[in-house]
């Protein structure tokens, strides 16, 4: 997934970190768009309209996906893959100059909802248009539920799990202490210390500044094929499962932060937004956190 992951174990377990690998190889040969061979690679190389045959845990991941897709009217989209990759944060690697209008304008009309139909009873999807499967915005988040998930049949109680800055929780320290999280404020902004006990909860944070292109955040709006440019430095969201924590974190940063905002207090999210000139916001969800 191009990036590293760290486990914290009270008493772990003989043949725990094996187990994680295992777990974690599971998640790269599903879902992952940077292994040529993984069930999402491959479902993007076929041609479009037929059914393909998918693992529960990837019917589980799009499942929640296309949910939050259609919560957020696109602004989370597992079929923009090809303006990722447009804009040089997919698999081709980095692009040296901006996109055209011409080529931007191809690729949206791959993208959107009604792109990829699930047909979760019988563990199959297929994709309606040339859309380009992505789930970058979801499953590392998946990945450390699937970890924690694996830990707790080993018998752990106490853990803490992490994957490219995304982390979930359960139990205690040796010290009796919780796990306690700070979230990192955006470069050059001066923000109050926001420290989370992640205790059977999942954080994950969307940053602008985190990855860049020639063009800007890495951040893009599946709705206008663009990066956004509208001040959002980052969005943090803690929630029952890592899962719907990427996936939620990813959503409301590409929304301008009106909208995000809104859409946070409408589901009940526990949400920090940080934004460029704003400052800090906190939703009324974590608000009564904090309390």
């Amino acid at each position: 997934m191009g990036t590293r992951w760290s486990a914290a174990i009270v008493a772990p377990p003989p043949g725990v970190a094996a187990a994680i690998e295992g777990v974690l190889a599971e998640v790269i040969a599903q879902m992952s768009h940077w292994e040529p061979a993984s069930q999402l690679s491959r479902i993007n190389a076929a041609a479009p309209g037929g059914w393909h045959g998918i693992a529960p845990e990837f019917v589980q991941v799009m499942a929640v996906a296309l949910d939050i897709a259609a919560r957020s009217d696109g602004a989370f989209d597992p079929a923009m893959g090809a303006l990722v990759d447009l804009w040089g944060f997919g698999p081709p690697g980095p692009r040296g100059h901006v996109p055209e209008a011409r080529e931007i304008d191809a690729a949206r009309v791959t993208v959107g909802l009604g792109a990829i139909e699930l047909d979760a009873p019988l563990l199959r999807l297929r994709r309606t248009r040339a859309a380009r499967l992505d789930l970058s915005g979801i499953a590392k988040g998946y990945a450390v539920d699937a970890v924690a998930a694996r830990l707790r049949a080993m018998g752990c109680t106490d853990f803490l799990v992490e994957i490219g800055g995304e982390l979930a929780g359960a139990g205690i320290q040796p010290d009796g202490q919780p796990w306690w999280v700070d979230v990192e404020a955006p470069p050059g902004m001066a923000l109050a210390p926001l420290r989370i006990a992640l205790h059977d909860v999942a954080v994950a944070t969307s940053g602008d500044y985190r990855r860049a292109s020639v063009a800007g955040s890495h951040s893009i709006d599946p709705r206008t094929g663009r990066p956004i440019a509208h001040g959002t430095a980052s969005v943090t969201v803690i929630h029952a499962d890592c899962c719907h924590a990427d996936a939620w974190a990813s959503a409301l940063t590409v929304l301008e932060p009106d909208a995000a905002k809104a859409l946070a207090e409408r589901e009940g999210l526990a949400v920090q937004l940080v934004a460029r000139g704003n400052g800090e916001w906190l939703s009324s969800a974590l608000r009564a956190m904090l309390n």
